[in-house]
């Protein structure tokens, strides 16, 4: 499927295969590195939020659904596409191929192919840097592609953007906007991986008295890398003669603070993507208890998950053939609290009679039970539809109770509201004793 837009090796490749090299799209940093999609990734705190947001959004349930007087239900038979979007990949794979292009590039091109009809028959996620939208003259807008050079209309491109400038067409890349805090993050990884690599020790001069020819020079810079350049080279004792002194040159990563300044890189990702720092590893001593660890994870969910949930929902919603129904990601396994307090929560609903046996057990993914749909009230915890036995069967008692002690049946039935008509005749264990 859509073999002419995708070929089996994209359709199927990883991060580096869907966005290729980007070597077009380069942008040099004041720190001296050039940050493009590909190379972002490299840095480890980037790679691993594009993939909790990704990988988060993409395993969550999702279902058609239909408003009936105001309740949601289940729309059936949904439509073959809401189950798997893509022939060629999984259902996992389609929406994280979709999340990806939307952190990174701040868009996703979804190329659709329908029926006569117009329902979908297969989707494929187009290489952002490969479409490029353009206004025609009449006001519609096309998509036109690297691929052969086609040209796609906005009946065959579901176009999602993160973030729009009015009067763009395209959305804003977060890694261009944030380039110069993502340029400092790999200059920094850089920089440790060359500090180890050259044997853990700082750079510097080494000082000769009297004059130096320039082969001699080599001989003794070679000689001084040979013997304490490299890890395994690293912490050897070093020997200078002839008067030869070393001055160091370059500062010691202790004095630049390469530590700290590396855990800001990761918060300053995490800023970036709307992250509880947490989630990347970052943990300041002290500062992480189970409550806050909990608030952060509903804040991830409602703050960073639920807005491109909504997006997809919007978007694809407008692909369904019977308009009036729509598609939904179930959010619940996400803003799930622990087992005691869900099991605290679900007796307050049960014992306030606003939700039913069944309706817990379809939260805790359980089987349905027989007779599981009722509906109980507070009192005596009883079925709701047996309210009205129970509260005639008390009224009764009452009215019992207040006619042996000599109250009228008409004053007991008027006090307790009792539509029953009574002879005022004592209860036969009242009655007084005859003569003799």
């Amino acid at each position: 499927m859509l073999g002419r837009l995708l070929n089996p090796t994209e359709a199927r490749g990883g991060f580096q295969q869907l966005w290729g090299s980007g070597a077009l799209f380069a942008r040099q940093t004041a720190s001296g590195t050039s940050v493009t999609q590909d190379s972002s990734l490299k840095l480890s705190a980037v790679y691993a939020a594009v993939r909790l947001i990704s990988d988060t959004v993409s395993t969550l349930p999702v279902d058609q659904f239909i408003r009936v007087d105001g309740s949601r239900v289940p729309f059936r038979p949904r439509e073959e596409w809401v189950a798997r979007p893509s022939t060629e990949m999984p259902r996992t794979t389609f929406w994280q191929q979709v999340m990806v292009s939307l952190l990174l590039d701040g868009n996703a091109f979804v190329h659709v192919r329908r029926n006569p009809d117009g329902s979908v028959v297969d989707m494929a996620v187009l290489n952002p840097k490969k479409v490029q939208p353009i206004r025609r003259a009449d006001g519609t807008v096309e998509y036109r592609t690297e691929y052969g050079g086609m040209a796609l209309t906005g009946n065959e491109v579901l176009h999602l953007t993160e973030l729009l400038l009015p009067g763009d067409l395209r959305g804003v890349s977060r890694i261009e906007q944030a380039s110069e805090s993502l340029g400092l993050g790999l200059a920094l990884e850089e920089y440790a991986a060359r500090f180890f690599g050259n044997g853990a020790y700082a750079g510097g001069i080494i000082e000769w008295p009297g004059d130096i020819s320039e082969e001699q020079a080599k001989v003794l810079v070679d000689s001084w890398e040979a013997g304490h350049k490299g890890l395994r080279r690293s912490h050897r004792p070093a020997v200078l003669y002839g008067g030869a002194k070393f001055q160091q040159a370059t500062v010691d990563p202790t004095q630049s603070q390469l530590i700290e300044e590396r855990r800001f890189a990761i918060e300053e990702v995490a800023r970036i993507f709307r992250i509880p720092q947490f989630m990347l590893g970052v943990a300041t001593p002290g500062s992480v208890s189970y409550s806050s660890v909990e608030q952060q994870q509903l804040f991830f969910a409602q703050h960073t998950i639920q807005p491109y949930v909504q997006k997809l929902e919007d978007a694809f919603s407008a692909l369904l053939v019977n308009d009036r129904s729509f598609i939904k990601f179930n959010l619940n396994s996400l803003i799930r609290a622990d087992f005691a307090t869900r099991m605290a929560g679900y007796s307050t609903a049960l014992a306030s009679g606003w939700m039913s046996v069944n309706d817990v057990r379809t939260f805790e993914d359980l089987r349905p039970l027989d007779k599981g749909d009722q509906y109980r009230v507070p009192l005596q915890n009883i079925p709701l539809t047996d309210a009205p036995v129970i509260t005639v069967s008390e009224k009764a008692r009452a009215a019992q109770a207040l006619t042996s002690a000599g109250f009228t049946g008409d004053s007991v039935a008027a006090l307790l509201d009792l539509d029953v008509q009574h002879t005022g005749a004592l209860s036969v264990q009242v009655q007084p004793e005859g003569d003799g």
